[in-house]
Parts: C-alpha cells; structure tokens; sequence
C-alpha cells in the first residue's frame, strides 16, 4: 500500500486531510503522478462513482466590466480581441441555455461581467431564469453575476436560481497582487449572501497566477471552510492584452497535481475542471476526470473550448457516464446541495 493509499484511508475514514497533506500532494515527484491518480481516485468514485456532471455557460454579458483583474480579458484596461455587447434577449438566453441542455448539460450557468448587478439586471435574469424553467422544470440553473448587495441573493432564489457562483480565484495573501478594485473579503461576503439566502456555493480558483503551492493550497482550504459545494478548478488562460499574458506556469502533470490536492481536501464537492482544461491538461483530460467530477459543455466566457461532440467522446471512450443521462444509473443523490433545497422543509420555488 502506498502513502497515497494510506493518505486516501485516512480520508475515507472521516478525517479531513491537512494542508500540509495537500502541500505534499502538490510536490509530488512527476513519476509517481500515475500512482496518486490511482489513489485519490478512490475518493471521486467514492462519491460519484463514474459520473460526470456537465455544465454549460451561457454569457449574458460580454466584456464593458470596470475591474481590474489582471488575467481577464473582460477586465477594465484589457486590449483582448473579444466580443463586447450588453445584454441578451430572453429568447438568445433562452436558445443558448437549450443549445447546452440538448448536449447533456444539467446545469445552466448563466454570467454576466461587471462588478455587481443591479436591481434591473436582477429583474431581467429572472425573467430569464422563469423562461428556462418553464421549458426545463428539472435544469439547475447557477447565477454568477459579481457582488451581491443585500436583498439580491434571496430575489435570486425566489426566481428560481439554485447555485450561485462566485470565486475567491486566489488566497487571501495573493489576493491584492492580481486586482485592486475589490478585495478578497468582498469576495467571500457575496458568497456568504448567497449560502444565507439558500442557494448552493458555487466558488474556485484560478491556478497559474504566479501563486506559490502554499497560497494554492491556502485557497483550497480556503473554499473547504466556506463550504463551497461546487470547486471550479480554472487554468489560467493568458489572454493577449491582459497583464497576465504570455504567462505559462502550468505544466499538464501539474495540473493533474492540483485537482488532486482539490478532491483530497474536499472530497465530497463538486470538482469542476473549469477554463483552460483543453490548453493546459491536453492529452491528460480524461485522467484529470478520475479526480474532478464536472466539466464545461463547449465554449467558456471569452475562450473557445473543444468542440461538445468532442468532449461527449472523451467521456464515452474513458468509460465515463454523463450524469443524468439514459446510462446513469446513479439515481439523485439525496445529499446533493440542489436536491437538499429543492426537498422537505425548504422553500420551492413554483417553476422549480
């Protein structure tokens, strides 16, 4: 039995892995990568068995944001070639959302970029919310819109919405080396808004921002104690025009290294391998499955993904099971964030 081995039976047995564990797993020499994977892999199927929940994104609003983050390329001062617009319609919404379902999705994400949404922006995503319901009674459907003043996270989920997204993207302690115009602790102030009003949390990271394996597993422990039910795990993607460009500080063995150390520190969450996956994972995208449980549908916000037929192949050929669909035979799980709110003794809502 290897140390890993050990590690994962520590875990399995209800004890909660240490950031030190988790430092540990980061530096694993790359010729014993194999071995970890084979390890910790037993927590993923643990949980999840072979089951991977797909996502899709839907951008309601595009670029036009006032902060700085220094790797986006919405950001304020970005010279990024991308696309620009205002909102959409509720029929583009709509279309889009159904464009996702169509390919196994079971979660709509729906993003919007600026700093925080007003009390007409939230109007308009829940008449958007209301529609995809109303065709989709069963979607879930995650909100992800920036910082949430008081009151918003509840009209939110009386609209309909489940989850909510919003990411810490680095620790604390390196928080202020890549934005300026808001700070950590209003990051985890919108997060708290959304968990108090009943909707799941939905909060990652970004890795490749220049962060030490210390700050990395400081935000992972980080995203433990808030109790985020859904992990994304972003790449950095090193947009031209951003400051963060030409910066490449993932290796692909890395990045396996790092959902490794996510789903042993939080072993029952939703490991989401999120932006980058196709860039810094390439030829070990399916691995990195046998530790995250989640991927995106096709495109991200700014980025193109590969194409979804791709990424249903990479499924089928590992012997991986959309979640939800005719193959799974795993049934809802009764202690799934999105089930928990939607059963006894919570507040349903009507188009839910």
């Amino acid at each position: 039995m290897t140390s890993y081995d050990q590690l994962v039976d520590r875990v399995l047995a209800s004890a909660d892995a240490t950031a030190q564990d988790a430092l540990a797993v980061l530096r694993t020499p790359d010729d014993e990568v194999m071995g970890l994977v084979a390890a910790i892999s037993r927590l993923r199927r643990e949980h999840f068995g072979m089951t991977v929940k797909v996502n899709y994104l839907v951008n309601l609003r595009s670029g036009l944001c006032p902060e700085d983050c220094g790797y986006c390329s919405q950001a304020l001062g970005s010279t990024s070639e991308i696309l620009r617009y205002t909102w959409l319609s509720e029929d583009e919404a709509l279309a889009q959302a159904q464009a996702g379902l169509r390919g196994g999705a079971t979660r709509v994400c729906m993003v919007a970029s600026g700093r925080g949404p007003s009390e007409r922006d939230i109007d308009r995503v829940a008449g958007m919310v209301d529609a995809i319901k109303s065709e989709h009674p069963q979607v879930e459907v995650c909100a992800c819109l920036g910082l949430l003043k008081d009151g918003q996270a509840e009209r939110l989920r009386e609209a309909g919405v489940d989850a909510y997204n919003h990411n810490i993207n680095t620790a604390e302690s390196h928080h202020d080396s890549i934005v300026t115009t808001h700070t950590y602790e209003d990051r985890v102030r919108t997060v708290a808004k959304a968990q108090g009003a009943g909707l799941s949390a939905c909060s990652g990271l970004i890795a490749g921002l220049g962060e030490s394996d210390e700050q990395l597993v400081e935000a992972l422990v980080a995203l433990r104690e808030l109790g985020s039910e859904s992990i994304p795990i972003n790449f950095l993607i090193p947009f031209d025009g951003t400051p963060k460009q030409q910066t490449w500080e993932l290796s692909p063995l890395r990045c396996i290294k790092i959902l490794a150390a996510a789903r042993l520190l939080a072993p029952a969450a939703e490991i989401r391998i999120a932006a980058g996956r196709e860039m810094h994972l390439r030829s070990l995208q399916a691995t990195g499955l046998h530790l995250a449980n989640s991927i995106f549908l096709g495109d991200y916000l700014t980025a193109e993904g590969q194409a979804a037929d791709d990424d249903l192949a990479l499924l089928a050929d590992n012997g991986f099971v959309v979640l939800g669909s005719p193959d799974d035979e795993s049934g809802p799980r009764e202690d799934h964030p999105v089930i928990r709110r939607r059963g006894a003794g919570t507040q349903t809502p009507a188009n839910a």
